[in-house]
């Protein structure tokens, strides 16, 4: 039992030219494709909010996550504070993901414009215009949309309260 549900895992965890191949499956078979994207070093309660409200607006999720290279870019060297596999493989437990797909840029802005998803989605601290592929997604017939983020919740916070220190 435990080797299936390993295997189940592996198998959401993806490169860009096997999800490309899903992608296509999915779609002759009429299902809509949201593509979001992130860093999700330590999942929270935000994370999984943001993630289920994105899984409701089609058929397959699709994240996008930062490699750990990306991260210390993006956040400084201690992050990530859990390294690519694991963060990838927490996402690919949730049962509404259904494909996890890393990328080495410092936005997703490249692997979008090959993907274009049928919907793409970012946090509500994002506007249309300044989210990475939306134009690209948009040209292509897709739709962009935002979500509302959980107040009080973020990987940042959750470090600093484990630090000691106020947000």
């Amino acid at each position: 039992m435990r080797n299936n549900l390993e295997q189940t895992l592996l198998d959401k965890i993806t490169d860009e030219p096997a999800l490309i191949a899903k992608m296509a499956q999915w779609r002759g078979e009429g299902k809509k494709v949201v593509f979001t994207n992130g860093v999700f070093d330590l999942l929270h309660l935000g994370h999984i909010t943001y993630l289920s409200k994105a899984a409701e607006l089609g058929d397959k999720l699709i994240i996008g996550l930062n490699t750990d290279a990306s991260v210390k870019r993006l956040k400084g060297e201690s992050r990530p504070v859990n390294d690519q596999s694991n963060r990838a493989a927490l996402l690919a437990a949730l049962f509404f993901v259904d494909a996890v797909v890393l990328f080495g840029d410092d936005t997703p802005q490249q692997l979008i414009s090959r993907l274009l998803p049928d919907v793409l989605i970012k946090g509500a601290d994002y506007t249309v215009d300044n989210i990475a592929g939306a134009k690209e997604v948009l040209a292509n017939g897709g739709e962009v949309k935002t979500i509302s983020l959980v107040e009080g919740y973020s990987s940042t916070s959750i470090i600093n309260r484990i630090k000691g220190q106020t947000a």
